[in-house]
Parts: structure tokens; C-alpha cells; sequence
């Protein structure tokens, strides 16, 4: 079945030479959710943009969400299961890092709650994969990996990535469109257990 493709960029957007950019352009039927304000990361207002784009689609979605978008794209998945045929998390941002209101300031304003009971925290009910680095700014690598165990999300270890993004020089991404044919294939039927290791790489399944 073919599947529409969702990019869900994160807090401040994905420009011209991002590898979301670099992957849409190479997926047939790809499109990018619309109705954000990329500068003002609220996750309800980006939850309900996401919504919004897969109930607009003529098919099943493969959402492809990076940093923040990743935490909007779970929160709209778990009421649509029935639309959503899987999800690349790529370098989900930590909830720590976000109030209800947008990016948390512990400095100015201590105590301020954060976004994580606002996100699911049981099995997204569809393929998943989180891709996660060992040193990411946003993310540590154990809390990715709480998160994908709470999803039943594959948790796909890339190494020293940093943030997944341009800064880390992840403009064309090969790596990223690989992982991308394999969760597609899963929604057809194939494992998740099925994505191979690269060398100085983990995955675990959960």
C-alpha cells in the first residue's frame, strides 16, 4: 500500500540543507506538516498541526519527526492508530527541556513543569523506531532510550551523531533514508527486529 510520508521538523524548523529537506525530496508522496510555528515550541499546538496533516492524508502515514516534532508526533499518533502506519523518531528532544508553554527557563523560572505526562507512556500501537546518538545535546542516550522502551519503539543506536542535524553534518543523510525503506518495509509485513547493525552500532528491540 502506498503511504504518504509526514515530515515533522523540530524547535526552529528543518531549512534547504537538512537532511529532512534532502529526504523529502528523494520519497515519493512526502509532504511537510504545515501550521507551525517553529519558533515557539508548545506541544499542544504542534500536536494538534500534526493531527491535522495525517487526518488530511489520502492514505496511511510513515511520520518522519526530528527533535521536538518527534514529542508532537507521538502525542497525535496514540488517538490515530488507524491512520498512522509508523514513526521515525529521530533524535526525540528531551521533555525535560519544555513547559506546556514552550522551551523551560530553570534559571528565571524554577519549577516549571515539564511535557513529559503530557506525552504517552505506554506502546504507540504502530512500527516505531527512535534514532538516537550517544551525544546529542538536546537528549541523553538513556533517556531516548526510556522513552523508546515506553513506545515499544526499536531503539536504533547511531553513535557520535551529535543532534542529528546540520550542525553535525547531517545534510544528506543515506543512513537515514535506509532506516526509513526498512520501517516501511515493516508496515508491510516484515519485523523491526529485521534492521540491520551498522558496525560500532546498537539496536534493541523492546
Amino acid at each position: 500500500m502506498r503511504h504518504t510520508t509526514l515530515i515533522v521538523p523540530g524547535f526552529h524548523g528543518s531549512g534547504p540543507t537538512h537532511w529532512q529537506s534532502w529526504l523529502q525530496d528523494r520519497v515519493a508522496q512526502a509532504r511537510r506538516v504545515d501550521g507551525i510555528d517553529w519558533e515557539r515550541p508548545v506541544l499542544a499546538d504542534w500536536a494538534a498541526a500534526v493531527g491535522r496533516s495525517i487526518d488530511a492524508a489520502p492514505g496511511p502515514v510513515l511520520v518522519v519527526a526530528h527533535s521536538f516534532g518527534c514529542l508532537a508526533s507521538v502525542r497525535a499518533a496514540t488517538r490515530r492508530q488507524h491512520r498512522v502506519a509508523g514513526l521515525m523518531l529521530v533524535a526525540p528532544a528531551d521533555p525535560e527541556r519544555f513547559s506546556p508553554a514552550g522551551l523551560r527557563d530553570q534559571d528565571r523560572e524554577p519549577g516549571q513543569q515539564s511535557i513529559a505526562p503530557q506525552l504517552p507512556d505506554s506502546p504507540l500501537g504502530v512500527p516505531s523506531l527512535v534514532v538516537a546518538s550517544t551525544n546529542d545535546p538536546w537528549v541523553r542516550l538513556s533517556s531516548a532510550a526510556y522513552w523508546a522502551d515506553k513506545w515499544g519503539s526499536l531503539l536504533v543506536n547511531v553513535g557520535a551523531a551529535g543532534h542529528i542535524n546540520v550542525d553535525s553534518g547531517h545534510g544528506p543523510w543515506p543512513r537515514g533514508l535506509e532506516l526509513l525503506d526498512a520501517l516501511h518495509a515493516t508496515c508491510d509485513g516484515l519485523p523491526l527486529g529485521s534492521i540491520n547493525e551498522r558496525p560500532g552500532q546498537q539496536a534493541a528491540a523492546h
